[in-house]
């Protein structure tokens, strides 16, 4: 489960990171600052790498 939700933020974090950074460099328009787009792909991208690195993927405790 842990895995799972990892990958879902790492890809969320790669899909923010791209997208903000095309809005930076005026190729796409999003309704919203690139900025704030890129610093939560960041957040989103190392908080699901940590994840994966840090945590096994079993649903004991």
């Amino acid at each position: 489960m842990i895995k799972i939700l990892g990958f879902i933020l790492t890809i969320i974090g790669g899909l923010g990171l791209v997208m903000g950074i095309l809005g930076v460099f005026g190729s796409m328009d999003i309704g919203m600052s690139p900025w704030a787009l890129i610093i939560l792909g960041i957040v989103f991208f190392f908080a699901g790498i940590g994840l994966l690195k840090n945590r096994k993927d079993t649903d004991q405790n």
